[in-house]
């Protein structure tokens, strides 16, 4: 059967715009926060290549993340048919062919291979491998992890992880022990807070549109949004506590003020409104809380406005 053509379905562009979720692409920032912590320490001979490196990194997972959501939504399709929300997806609605689809996703993995491909050979090979991990965690979840209670969440974490790695190989940088911790908490406390946002946002019997709800609790995923909150801050703060040294104000005094402490305001601020949120019922998915809610998005603004100024400091004291 041939794909349906385009201009005979003025809607099918848009829908196979939507099914991408280009939304989501803001998680392949991600990606670059490895390289941006090393340029704090480090000054590439040629700044624009490793930019341009690192963006082609983070161009590439956001097109198979974009192939793994159309996956994920042609494994779903039944359960998001019964989702006040979801059943207006392209696939659910049938406004895209199942068919049509599957070339689809197979298409954005092509896309994010050759991406890869263009890095040079001494990181695209590291690179790709971690893209693959990624691609195969996200289908991995898709069909299997996602009904296994703590092993769904910790495979979300895991999605934002191998990103932060993929980034690093981009350049042949490791990552710190201390960002791989930040990501993991940060990520896991965002996938407890998604899972309690859905008990909150839909109506009737929350495990009919995700089965895994019917092993989780209130009280549980209460919980484990606080200890994972908690973990994120205590270990970014553990962060800032080693790098007092380096962003001492006056500059290089042995007790000077350290300037990278500022920078909790508002990283305590955006996650205990992201929490708040999502305990009220505001919304179910924190990638769209970010998008949308003004305070949350005025935080993180603040938060990367401080990094960028404090970085240039270290940079030219």
């Amino acid at each position: 059967m041939s794909a349906p053509d385009a201009s005979a379905s003025p809607g099918l562009a848009r829908g196979l715009l939507k099914l991408a979720r280009p939304t989501q692409w803001s998680k392949s920032v991600f990606v670059a926060i490895g390289p941006f912590y090393w340029l704090t320490d480090n000054t590439p001979e040629d700044i624009w290549v490793f930019v341009a490196d690192v963006l082609m990194a983070c161009v590439a997972f956001a097109l198979a993340s974009s192939g793994c959501y159309v996956f994920n939504d042609l494994a779903d399709v039944e359960e998001d048919r019964n989702h006040p929300r979801k059943k207006k997806r392209p696939i659910a609605s049938g406004l895209v062919p199942e068919s049509l689809a599957r070339w689809y996703a197979m298409g954005l993995f092509a896309g994010a291979a050759l991406l890869v491909a263009l890095l040079p050979s001494a990181t695209r090979w590291a690179t790709g491998a971690f893209l693959v991990a990624y691609v195969v965690n996200v289908l991995a979840y898709s069909a299997r992890l996602k009904h296994m209670v703590i092993a769904d969440v910790l495979s979300l974490s895991m999605g934002f992880v191998l990103r932060v790695l993929g980034g690093c190989a981009a350049i042949s940088i490791a990552p710190s022990t201390w960002l791989l911790n930040v990501v993991l908490f940060l990520s896991m406390t965002l996938a407890f807070g998604k899972r309690l946002g859905e008990r909150r946002t839909v109506t009737g019997d929350v495990a009919s549109i995700r089965g895994v709800q019917s092993q989780y609790s209130d009280e549980l995923l209460r919980m484990a949004v606080v200890v994972t909150g908690v973990g994120t801050l205590l270990t970014y703060a553990g962060y800032v506590t080693t790098r007092e040294a380096d962003f001492a104000w006056p500059a290089g005094a042995a007790h000077g003020f350290n300037l990278l402490w500022l920078t909790l305001i508002p990283a305590v601020y955006a996650l205990l409104r992201a929490m708040l949120l999502l305990e009220a019922g505001r919304y179910d998915d924190p990638t769209e809380l970010a998008v949308a809610d003004r305070p949350f998005k005025a935080a993180a603004l603040v938060f990367g406005l401080m990094m960028i100024v404090l970085w240039w400091m270290v940079r030219a004291g």
